[in-house]
């Protein structure tokens, strides 16, 4: 949720957010309208309310027909008051759920544009040349017997897979060594909870434009979440933290569920774009003022991690239409695939400012005593799509796979994963 004092001082500031991510400025001047009518409808009710207190005790003290006329009076403003709460309730709702359709606002130096108009920052390593026909992941995958759709697809449909033998060895030593590179920079481990309440998944920004991404349970009214981001932002929901020594970071390990709905035809083959996966999440509570750099930070993090895999990658600034509701900024990490001759997402890392810890009431002390909105950030250390480029880009001639160096202690010292014969 954006600051509403905010709104109200710069609302020009808000119209061009708005415009940059292509949603309608307009609904600015409805949320001012509303929340002006909330204003006025609440010192109307606070007005008659101290009227209402101080007939309760001239009441009290008077006698014979000044106690009658009195009576009537009271009876009235309290009809009154009551009918003035329930209007300042509605305005209240109303100017809410208006406010909570505006997104984050962007940060200075956002590209402007749709999903195709980031910028890329940087290119690292070198794309490979191969001096042999290049396999796809689900090739390789199939004959090192590490993943198996066809198999998925039966027991759970499209979009669902069997990890294998070194499929399932590779996944747990690439989220291993997140969790060891976590840890190394001071964050928790934790294992989520990967259903959580509607209020958790709303106060991270999820139910929004993108709630038909979302796996829902009616019966129990709960949500599957997408990221471990869901849960570890509800962990400290509706407390006030301690930030004097630093920021809070967690490093949540989670199953991931994506319904991916909009995405028919594309990448249905292998598992770049599947129902279910894994990954570590870092996930950060931090100071206003040391989100951009806490931001960097964690980029930096993610892209030691793909230092380690030894992949080629760039690093792109995603423009603002292409930015969930939540993010101020995010960057993403893309790996070069052989296959496709294209880059991949891998990591995504975004400040969210104070948007989600405004909705589910996260704020820390401040040296005057008083308390104000943290903020939020996260960012992907691994997950499972990481197989589908370390696959492609340490292939070899005859269908093994090449295992990066720091991988290897995961993987009980594999130098190469043969395929099966």
């Amino acid at each position: 949720m954006i600051d509403l004092r905010l709104l109200r001082e710069d609302p020009d500031l808000v119209r061009a957010s708005q415009v940059a991510r292509g949603d309608d400025p307009h609904l600015v001047d409805q949320v001012l309208d509303a929340d002006a009518r909330r204003r006025s409808a609440l010192t109307q009710f606070e007005t008659l309310r101290a009227e209402q207190k101080s007939l309760g005790k001239l009441v009290a003290q008077a006698q014979g027909e000044e106690k009658q006329a009195l009576l009537v009076r009271a009876k009235h403003v309290a009809e009154t008051v009551k009918a003035l709460q329930t209007d300042a309730d509605a305005a209240e709702a109303h100017a809410t759920e208006l406010s909570r359709r505006i997104s984050n606002i962007v940060e200075d130096g956002v590209p402007p544009g749709g999903e195709d108009d980031y910028v890329v920052l940087k290119y690292v390593g070198e794309t490979r040349e191969f001096d042999f026909e290049v396999k796809d992941h689900l090739a390789l995958g199939e004959g090192l017997a590490a993943i198996d759709t066809e198999r998925g697809a039966k027991v759970s449909g499209a979009r669902f897979y069997f990890l294998t033998g070194v499929g399932a060895r590779l996944e747990l030593a690439l989220l291993n060594a997140a969790v060891d590179r976590a840890l190394a920079a001071g964050f928790t481990p934790v294992i989520t909870p990967t259903l959580v309440k509607p209020e958790i998944m709303a106060g991270t920004g999820y139910l929004g434009a993108h709630a038909d991404e979302v796996y829902h349970l009616p019966a129990d009214d709960l949500y599957l979440v997408g990221t471990s981001e869901v849960a570890l932002a509800g962990y400290h929901s509706g407390e006030i933290l301690d930030l004097s020594g630093g920021p809070q970071r967690y490093a949540g390990w989670s199953a991931c569920y994506r319904r991916e709905a909009g995405s028919y035809g594309k990448d249905t083959r292998g598992i770049i774009r599947v129902h279910q996966f894994h990954k570590v999440e870092a996930f950060s509570y931090t100071t206003v003022e040391d989100a951009a750099d806490e931001h960097r930070r964690i980029l930096a993090w993610e892209e030691e991690m793909l230092a380690l895999a030894e992949l080629p990658y760039r690093v792109i600034d995603t423009a603002a239409g292409d930015l969930g509701s939540s993010a101020a900024r995010k960057f993403d990490c893309e790996a070069w695939l052989p296959s496709q001759e294209r880059y991949l997402e891998l990591t995504s890392t975004s400040n969210c400012t104070t948007f989600q810890a405004r909705r589910l009431g996260i704020r820390e002390r401040t040296a005057d005593g008083s308390t104000r909105a943290v903020a939020t950030l996260n960012g992907t250390l691994a997950t499972t799509r990481w197989i589908v480029a370390l696959l492609e880009n340490h292939q070899q001639a005859d269908g093994s796979v090449r295992v990066p160096a720091g991988l290897r202690p995961y993987l009980g010292g594999l130098e190469v994963l043969e395929p099966v014969r």
